[in-house]
């Protein structure tokens, strides 16, 4: 039974979902990724504060783990203007990264650079979607 029953009424319209959301969601995924290897780079190269007479170098583990479970909790409050927000501090967190490890530097300005594209773009897609409805 695939054909639509005449008798039924069309189900309820999905809203489109905001282009600016999904972008933000692509760049909070791969940002996943970059963190959890930075993470692991970190640990493993125990950079100047870390090692035997600074900081543990397990704590570089556990700051990858606190902004993992940052990202992820921003990915899922998308659809909240402070969420965005909460982004830019993230790229902000993701960029000052570099002073533990220096490539971090340009991963940072590369994925700040990328936020800030998602930002800017999809606000201007999602503009034009509701000028044209």
């Amino acid at each position: 039974m695939t054909a639509a029953d005449p008798q039924q009424p069309d189900p309820r319209p999905v809203p489109a979902r905001s282009v600016r959301r999904s972008l933000a969601s692509i760049v909070l995924g791969f940002e996943l990724f970059i963190v959890l290897l930075a993470a692991l780079t970190i640990f493993g190269l125990s950079p100047a504060p870390f090692g035997d007479d600074g900081i543990p170098r397990w704590w570089a583990l556990v700051g990858g783990g606190v902004l993992l479970v940052a990202l992820l909790a921003i990915m899922a409050l998308l659809r909240f203007e402070g969420a965005y927000v909460a982004g830019w501090v993230l790229q902000g967190i993701l960029l000052a990264t570099g002073f533990l490890n220096p490539a971090m530097f340009f991963v940072g300005a590369l994925f700040g650079g990328m936020w800030w594209y998602a930002m800017v773009a999809g606000a201007r897609i999602d503009r034009t979607r509701k000028e044209t409805a």
